[in-house]
């Protein structure tokens, strides 16, 4: 490839004219060619150790909490909820919107957020503005869904969708547009969740909101029932007049290979370093937890005033890092042409806002389902749910959520773990489960316990406690 062919002017048009036909906002046309261009110049966006030093304390939500502090209506009333929705759930077998899988009984993610936006209308009186971001293959399925709640105003897209945008695959080899002719939506990919701040500025809800007198996002996964308002969250973050604060949490041994908060030497920048982001030297203290103690819990308050001052002077889109996936433009067949997706990360934004900060919260605000034993554990009566749609750990559990390690062949899809039953873990520390199982109702699971099933016969696992030991059947 010759220097001209690399030369980001080459090409860049290209691409700029492929998604203004696909109808992507400008915002993102101008983040998809910040990254373009940062890929061109083979930028590696390693950070180095010696380049950041460890955040050491930080405030702590338990600390400014004020005993059953309420909601401030007014502070409620500038404050909208937003939703990452983008999500298919594929890895658990799903092909619909993973906010529609059931979780509590017969409620579903979407049931119980809606449930909470709900609750804080009801009890405070506030007008609180609620957002999905949905993606090209979650937002049929969701808007359907959310025509139950029509009478509460959450059934039209106008009232509560963003959508994500959509970029083009990039040629490995051309660093043109790929090209699939026969499937043309194999040419596409979502951005990562970095493209919230595209998204909001490209759809005209960024002005919308600030219009509406909205000065406070509060953002989290639809996948994470933990990640709910709070009345103590919302006030220090509106006294501090910071224009952008990460929930955080302590890294423990599960969380090593995740992400960490650090402050940059050079001008004391809070950011996040991302295992890619680190260097080969440098993975053993990316490792240390003792050293690096806190990782993004992807719940972030936004200012949205702040945001709108960031992008403008940017350009219009944020200079968040670039993550390069290397990929197949058919990605059931490794033989199909070699692509580049480009992504970014929502947590990056940290390091974009001068003055930005983060707060240490429980466990608790961060119960995510990205598998199948997340699954099985969040059903359980290790976690309970509250009036206001709430789900946590059970107290009984002192923020320490059970372990579960289910057989990949038999459990990996929802499905799986349907036939399984439900037995009680508030009393587990962990679970292992091989082989065709079905627990009975009324199953104990207390302590470390494992279940193992060498035949391929579906056993049953009577009535009774399980404590500390292996059962074979």
């Amino acid at each position: 490839m010759t220097q001209q062919d690399s030369s980001p002017s080459n090409h860049f048009p290209e691409f700029e004219t492929k998604m203004s036909e696909g109808g992507v906002s400008d915002a993102a046309i101008r983040s998809f060619q910040r990254n373009y261009e940062s890929l061109l110049r083979d930028e590696s966006g390693l950070i180095s150790e010696d380049s950041i030093t460890p955040v050491e304390s930080l405030p702590k939500l338990s600390e400014i909490a004020e005993k059953n502090e309420s909601f401030d209506p007014e502070l409620l009333a500038q404050t909208v909820v937003i939703k990452l929705n983008g999500g298919l759930g594929t890895s658990m077998g799903l092909q619909k919107a993973k906010s529609l899988l059931t979780v509590r009984g017969d409620k579903t993610f979407l049931d119980l957020i809606v449930q909470q936006i709900r609750y804080l209308h009801d009890t405070t009186g506030a007008s609180i503005k609620f957002l999905l971001m949905n993606s090209f293959s979650t937002s049929e399925d969701t808007l359907n869904y959310l025509k139950r709640y029509a009478a509460h105003g959450f059934s039209e897209a106008e009232e509560v969708e963003m959508m994500q945008n959509r970029i083009p695959k990039i040629d490995a080899t051309t660093f043109r547009p790929a090209e699939v002719p026969e499937n043309q939506d194999l040419e596409w990919c979502p951005p990562g969740h970095g493209d919230l701040y595209a998204a909001l500025a490209g759809s005209g809800w960024l002005d919308k909101l600030l219009d509406q007198g909205v000065k406070y996002a509060f953002v989290s996964n639809s996948d994470n029932l933990g990640a709910v308002l709070h009345p103590a969250l919302l006030r220090y973050f509106a006294e501090s007049n910071s224009p952008f604060l990460m929930e955080v949490t302590r890294r423990t041994d599960s969380d090593r290979k995740g992400g960490h908060l650090a402050l940059r030497k050079s001008d004391q920048q809070l950011l996040l370093r991302e295992v890619a982001q680190c260097p080969d030297e440098d993975l053993n203290q990316f490792q240390d937890i003792s050293r690096h103690r806190y990782f993004n819990t992807n719940s972030l308050w936004i200012r949205l005033d702040a945001l709108k001052k960031v992008l403008e002077a940017e350009g219009g889109s944020l200079p968040l890092p670039m993550i390069k996936n290397t990929k197949t433009v058919d990605p059931r067949d490794p033989s199909s042409t070699k692509v580049f997706q480009l992504e970014t990360a929502m947590g990056a934004g940290i390091e974009c806002f001068a003055g930005a900060g983060a707060i240490c919260v429980e466990r608790d605000r961060f119960a995510p389902v990205k598998t199948t034993g997340d699954l099985f554990a969040l059903r359980s009566d290790a976690y309970c749910q509250s009036a206001d749609g709430h789900v946590a750990l059970s107290d009984d559990r002192n923020g320490k959520p059970p372990v579960v390690t289910l057989d990949p062949a038999l459990y990996k899809l929802v499905d799986g773990i349907n036939q399984l039953g439900q037995p009680s873990l508030v009393g587990a520390s962990s679970i292992e489960i091989q082989g065709p199982v079905q627990f009975e109702n009324g199953v104990v699971i207390e302590g470390d316990v494992s279940v193992i099933n060498s035949s391929s016969e579906l056993k049953r696992v009577p009535k009774g406690v399980l404590k500390d030991e292996t059962l074979e059947l």
